[in-house]
């Protein structure tokens, strides 16, 4: 749970940049947003929590 609110975050901080300072159309971000709410409710869900999960914990692991 903390990862995905994590990710959740930190993607709402990033496209909140792109489209103050990037160039991003706050019509692109709103269809990203839209594809977003779709996914999470599709077949794939599963899937991509998973890789997120994996990717956070990989990058967590690492050893500066």
């Amino acid at each position: 749970m903390a990862v995905s609110v994590s990710a959740v975050v930190l993607l709402a901080v990033v496209t909140f940049m792109l489209v103050k300072k990037g160039g991003l159309k706050v019509g692109h971000a709103i269809v990203c947003i839209l594809l977003g709410f779709y996914l999470a409710g599709s077949s794939i869900a599963p899937t991509i929590s998973d890789a997120t999960t994996r990717v956070a914990q990989m990058i967590g692991d690492v050893k500066i």
